[in-house]
């Protein structure tokens, strides 16, 4: 038996205006291409595909010669827009397949099942063809509807190695992972990276990316925020940039070349300073944090607003606290007060930030340190003055108006003898030797022999000890004194207390130790006192005394801090200071992960085994996040883990917070019954008890024991 041979259904040319819509449609949910856009797509290149209809029959079944659209519905009302829109006549006649045979909704429910997408790699790769046929981005974005960035992202999966392409297009690879290798236009690369990939556990598309832009330095980084991105294209440099998701700029590809920038424009900017009269200029990209210790600051004098400037600065400020004292209904016009706001803090803030002057026999001995900060922005510090560039100090004359020298008047040699003072202590004291040491003077009056004066100032001096001992409050201020001398001028030898303060050096810092939060903000209330307080020690007398109790207890805390020393030293052990370390950092409630610390692979992840990375991970998210990153090379697993870690405020052992010290409050409570003298230690209120009853003999025995 032959087999029927299929008949097609006849296609008639039918007028606009003799079509209806059918309701035997089964597209009732609006999805896709608007009418809108539908139109204009048919408005610019016709009608691409045939109405399918069936003629509509009265009572009797005749045919009235109007016809109904079950499948093409989308397609007439974008012709009736068209119409409406007096782009096209109603009697228009429009290609149509004529049907009559089955059902209407069955022909709509086929047309719509039996369609098979269009794969989104046929649609790259005709954006591809139709951009080699000459058609701009913008321009086939209009026509089909879609924003330029989509255009620009639909050519740039078409541009991956065709390689790639392939296992797309044959679903060994998501559409995630392909736009992930859009980052890097080296095909050879590409395939290198999925390679490796293949035999991996996991493909995640952040791990692609990682991997394709290793070497690279990100726009984000301060190098390139200083030299600019448009300079270092401009040089000849190449860039990396990923449209599928936000990428701080991109990442730069030739990390030498942007060096080379970075010095280039550093040197050009030092030597403009070097023309302000300097004895020496620094550069470096970055200086180890505490480079200047040691080193006497400038104080210069900013340079005051001109009239306009002051004007302005009026204007913003009456314009401020307008602004703040507004109480504003609608959230909207809240939103616009508080961006105003902002926008007037940073002009302030630019016109009190002014330039200093500084004295030009100062800036003869002084010099600058140039380089860029963790924003990229040039960095400028200067007036720092090096000990040995110093002005030498001119000799001191004593009361008697002569001179005061080492040697004594009898040109003799000069020998030490010890003077007693209380407790048993001894001074050595300078003794002149002369042939007639009791001779006296012929005529007029001659300086105290220098025995004498030593005996006297002995006494003076243990007379101010003791008048300080029964003065706390200008004890504090003497203290303070001299830490400030030490501090901000180092001129320790200009207060007559012998306090030592040690600021311990780090020869072995950690990256970036000068951008860290705590770095940063020492430096800030540094250079806040510095800009305060007088570099003679009369003057800073005079003004420690005029500061209320807050302000020297501020400036006492600062100054007490740079003696902190809790750097482990395995040359030097010392435990008992590691421990009292602890209890500081417990006193004033430390958070290392509060204070900014993180662990990052160039901190620490990077530096210990991979038990240590798990670990890590396992404390701060869980054994299941750990399970994802154990069968990982390390330099891949520090990374994973780094991702993990952040903003989990894992810290490391040696970081973590001390444990409080345990509270004594029954013994405190005890001893007040006793009625002892509560503002003295046990062993200085004389009554000769101990705690447990016995006596003074009983606690040398013990102590002894």
């Amino acid at each position: 038996m032959a087999t029927p041979k299929i008949v097609l259904n006849t296609s008639r040319d039918i007028p606009f205006n003799k079509l209806v819509l059918s309701q035997a449609n089964v597209r009732k949910v609006k999805a896709g291409v608007s009418i809108e856009e539908l139109a204009e797509d048919i408005a610019r290149r016709t009608l691409l595909h045939s109405l399918a209809v069936r003629p509509v029959l009265d009572a009797e079944g005749v045919e009235t010669g109007v016809f109904e659209v079950p499948v093409g519905g989308r397609r007439f009302r974008a012709l009736e827009l068209l119409v409406k829109q007096k782009r096209m006549s109603k009697t228009q006649p429009v290609p149509c397949v004529v049907r009559t045979a089955g059902l209407a909704e069955e022909d709509s429910l086929a047309e719509n099942v039996q369609r098979a997408p269009l794969h989104p790699l046929d649609q790259f790769r005709a954006f591809h063809t139709l951009r080699e046929a000459g058609l701009g981005e913008e321009e086939i974005a209009a026509r089909f509807f879609v924003a330029p960035g989509v255009v620009k992202q639909r050519l740039k999966l078409a541009a991956v190695a065709p390689a790639l392409l392939d296992a797309y297009a044959e679903d060994r690879m998501t559409l995630e992972q392909l736009m992930a290798f859009t980052v890097s236009g080296d095909h050879v690369r590409q395939e290198q990276v999925w390679e490796a990939l293949s035999r991996a556990y996991s493909r995640e598309p952040y791990q692609i990316r990682r991997l394709l832009t290793e070497g690279a330095v990100r726009a984000s980084d301060k190098r390139a925020l200083f030299v600019g991105v448009e300079a270092y294209e401009t040089a000849g440099g190449a860039v990396m940039r990923d449209l599928f998701q936000h990428d701080d700029g991109g990442w730069l590809q030739d990390p030498a070349l942007l060096d080379r920038l970075v010095a280039e424009k550093l040197e050009a900017e030092a030597a403009t300073v070097r023309a302000e009269g300097w004895t020496w200029v620094e550069v470096a990209l970055a200086f180890p944090y505490g480079h200047s210790r040691g080193l006497r600051r400038l104080v210069g004098e900013p340079v005051p607003l001109s009239e306009a400037e002051q004007a302005t600065y009026d204007a913003l400020h009456a314009e401020y606290e307008r602004l703040e004292g507004s109480e504003p209904a609608e959230a909207e016009e809240l939103d616009r007060v508080a961006h105003r706001l902002a926008e007037i803090n940073v002009e302030l803030r630019a016109l009190e930030e002014r330039p200093l002057v500084y004295e030009t026999a100062e800036v003869a001995r002084a010099g600058v340190f140039v380089s860029v900060d963790v924003e990229g922005q040039l960095q400028v510090d200067r007036g720092y003055v090096r000990p040995e560039d110093e002005a030498p100090v001119e000799p001191v004359a004593p009361a008697g108006g002569e001179e005061t020298s080492a040697v004594p008047a009898g040109g003799g040699p000069v020998a030490a003898q010890p003077a007693a003072i209380a407790g048993g202590a001894s001074v050595s004291a300078p003794v002149p030797v002369t042939e007639s040491a009791t001779a006296e003077e012929d005529e007029g009056l001659r300086p105290l022999p220098e025995r004498l004066l030593i005996e006297l100032s002995v006494h003076r001096t243990l007379a101010l000890r003791d008048a300080l001992a029964n003065d706390p409050d200008t004890a504090f201020l003497a203290v303070l004194h001299a830490l400030c001398l030490r501090t901000f001028t180092q001129r320790p030898g200009a207060s007559c207390l012998e306090l030592e303060l040690k600021s311990a050096g780090f020869g072995l810092q950690p990256p970036d130790l000068a951008a860290s939060t705590a770095a940063r903000a020492i430096d800030a209330r540094q250079r806040a006192w510095s800009t305060q307080l007088p570099g003679e020690p009369a003057a800073l007398w005079e003004m420690l005394v005029g500061f209320d109790g807050d302000s020297r207890a501020a400036l006492f805390a600062h100054c007490v801090s740079f003696g902190v020393n809790a750097v482990h030293e395995p040359w030097n052990r010392a435990p008992q200071r590691a421990a009292h370390a602890d209890l500081l950092a417990a006193a004033v409630g430390l958070d290392m992960a509060a204070a900014g610390w993180t662990a990052t692979v160039d901190s620490y992840l990077g530096r210990v085994p991979k038990a240590r990375i798990l670990e890590a991970v396992r404390e701060a998210r869980g054994p299941e996040a750990a399970q994802l990153i154990d069968h990982l090379r390390k330099p891949d697993m520090a990374k994973e883990a780094e991702r993990l870690l952040a903003g989990s405020g894992w810290l490391p052992e040696p970081l973590r917070r001390p444990l409080e010290p345990a509270a004594d409050g029954d013994a405190g409570a005890e001893g007040d019954a006793e009625g002892g003298d509560a503002s003295l230690p046990a062993f200085l209120t004389g009554n000769g008890e101990s705690p447990d009853g016995g006596d003074d003999a009983d606690r040398t025995e013990a102590a002894a024991a």
